[in-house]
């Protein structure tokens, strides 16, 4: 099976459980934050929606360099606008994998701030590392939505509160 296809797969997997955590974020908490040093739920939950999009900017440059583009997440004010955020994301995300060459799978991609290189992988493990990030964030975002005792979906199975638990 092509990378390709598997990298795919696991894209619209990932994304619906994803798609049911992001939507349960309360418009009324996106200021909140768990702690003085952690994201609000407005950043963390901007940055998961995001981060499918990455795939096709990593498909499509070869270089992500903050000094010549700063990073600038979208302003999300409510759970609207972040779902249909996460849907253009994925799209974008989805659309690249379905186009994509096999072979520019083995080019490098290099994610730096002027001199200073942070990654340089190949497009196929910046990929990967994309889809880890996205489940890392995800269930990060559970964990504040549970501090607010908002109820859990499932992401693998059922939840806790999906059980009655």
């Amino acid at each position: 099976m092509l990378l390709t296809k598997i990298f795919l797969n696991e894209l619209e997997m990932e994304a619906a459980s994803t798609r049911k955590m992001l939507a349960i974020v309360p418009d009324d908490k996106y200021d909140w934050r768990p702690h003085p040093k952690s994201m609000t739920i407005r950043a963390l939950a901007t940055h998961v929606a995001e981060i499918p999009g990455w795939i096709s900017s990593v498909m499509q440059n070869d270089v992500l360099d903050f000094a010549n583009t700063p990073y600038n997440p979208k302003v999300i004010n409510n759970t609207s606008q972040l779902l249909a955020h996460f849907d253009e994301c994925v799209a974008a995300g989805k659309e690249v994998l379905v186009d994509a060459n096999e072979s520019k799978l083995n080019n490098r991609w290099i994610m730096k701030s002027g001199d200073d290189v942070f990654m340089d992988l190949s497009k196929a493990e910046a990929i990967r590392h994309s889809l880890s990030q996205h489940i890392h964030h995800r269930a990060q975002l559970g964990v504040f939505l549970r501090l607010l005792n908002i109820p859990i979906p499932g992401v693998y199975g059922p939840s806790a509160d999906e059980m009655g638990m």
